[in-house]
């Protein structure tokens, strides 16, 4: 019989930009140092928030993603809460926003993601320049499935205790629950770059930021009725979680490549892999004895100058190259292209292992699921096998001369120009792999 999860909830919101990683944050933390063991989670594809939710709950944080992972995966994922006294997850985006072709277990939304595992919905609400008037838009969040548990409302950037008063009478007319209001606080953001947060380990002082986002949320939000609000439904039994690509993984990790998705690497250490981080923009090489070097995505763009002058981490990728596996993800196939372009217009040579220039001189947004059947092989996969991920970027490709790597569709199968490339062990693509579909 499958171990059923602690009780929990979902942290959702209208719309992006409302300050739901803020809350969960400082919920959390304030859970945490409330002596609760908190497991985290993140509802879609992201690279940065899980890990500002491990510095928050001491946990590692996972993404649960009804479009790319198939319900094995989703209950393996989940089965990370095992010893857990509450799991907190983290929407993407707004509440019901998913893409419009069912993927291997639904749509993507942050809604499906909290009925599927009966985690009832925290709605965030900025109700700023409005007041009665937010709770028709909260009423119509919690209306819209009705099959969806619903907890309640935490209003945010509340101005005044007038303003306070007057949009909790409309939350009261509308039979909703308001778990906490809290008052406008300019100090109370995430710096931001293009593609969202900046990096959890790029933050100056993460860990006082985390702590008064706690003392934030428990002078101003009912904890102990969220704890009761929280719930849960039977899980999707699990399967295992993805296995290693080889035995020995060179993985790249630091500021400029730190874009893998957590799952990927517990389901390499749970198999017994062993992963071994180097960082490029320190001029570290891959460990030699590695069987495969693997570069995430991050932000080489931003680095760019560095990682061009980094001598002993290109000839060592270059060495490795000649008879063992190289796959590069976005950034980390950037880096294994001839030039990089950044915004300015300043080309800087990357390794040459492939053909690729990118520029960020001109900004393109690449966005969306993808799925794709490979041509060739890549580390882990056969040729024909088919891949799920998730792209997000703002460069544009100026040369990629070399052999595709795949077929390459968005959500709604569409052909997608971004084929990724390979050039005798080396392969790289522009998506992030989340999973491998199974035969």
């Amino acid at each position: 019989m499958t171990e059923r999860p602690p009780p929990g909830l979902m942290v959702s919101a209208p719309a992006s930009g409302t300050g739901k990683t803020t809350v969960t944050l400082g919920l959390l933390r304030a859970f945490a140092e409330d002596g609760m063991a908190v497991q985290p989670f993140k509802s879609g594809p992201d690279y940065i928030d899980p890990a500002f939710h491990q510095a928050a709950s001491g946990r590692a944080s996972f993404n649960l993603d009804g479009w790319a992972m198939d319900d094995a995966l989703l209950g393996a994922i989940a089965a990370r809460a095992a010893g857990a006294d509450l799991c907190v997850a983290e929407g993407s985006m707004g509440l019901y926003d998913g893409v419009a072709t069912r993927g291997r277990a639904g749509f993507g939304s942050s809604a499906e993601t909290a009925a599927r595992f009966g985690w009832p919905v925290v709605l965030v609400l900025d109700v700023s320049g409005q007041a009665q008037s937010a709770a028709a838009t909260a009423l119509g969040f919690a209306a819209y499935a009705p099959e969806l548990p619903f907890a309640g409302v935490i209003l945010n950037r509340v101005a005044s205790p007038r303003h306070e008063r007057l949009t909790r009478l409309g939350m009261e007319r509308a039979g909703l629950t308001v778990l906490g209001a809290l008052p406008r606080r300019g100090d109370l953001t995430l710096p931001e770059r293009h593609l969202g947060l900046i990096q959890a380990v790029e933050h100056p002082d993460l860990d006082a930021a985390i702590a008064g986002y706690a003392a934030f949320l428990r002078a101003h939000v009912d904890l102990a009725a969220l704890r009761a609000a929280a719930g849960g439904a039977a899980p999707p039994r699990p399967g295992r979680l993805p296995p290693p690509p080889a035995q020995r993984i060179a993985l790249a990790r630091d500021a400029a490549f730190s874009f893998a998705y957590p799952h990927l690497l517990e389901g390499w250490r749970a198999a017994g892999a062993e992963i071994i981080p180097f960082s490029p923009l320190a001029d570290e090489p891959p460990d030699p004895a590695a069987d495969l070097v693997w570069l995430p995505g991050g932000y080489p763009e931003l680095h760019a100058g560095r990682l061009a002058a980094a001598a002993r981490f290109a000839q060592g990728l270059r060495a490795h190259a000649t008879t063992r596996p190289v796959h590069g993800e976005c950034g980390g196939y950037m880096a294994l292209g001839a030039a990089l372009i950044d915004k300015d217009g300043a080309a800087h040579a990357m390794t040459g292992l492939l053909g690729l220039v990118t520029s960020y001189a001109t900004r393109k947004l690449h966005l969306g699921y993808r799925r794709a059947v490979l041509a060739a092989p890549m580390p882990g996969f056969a040729p024909g096998a088919a891949l799920r991920g998730h792209e997000f970027h703002y460069s544009t490709t100026v040369e990629q001369p070399d052999a595709p790597l795949a077929a390459v569709a968005d959500a709604d199968g569409a052909p997608t120009p971004e084929t990724g490339s390979r050039r005798g062990h080396v392969s790289g693509t522009f998506f992030h792999l989340i999973d491998g579909e199974t035969p």
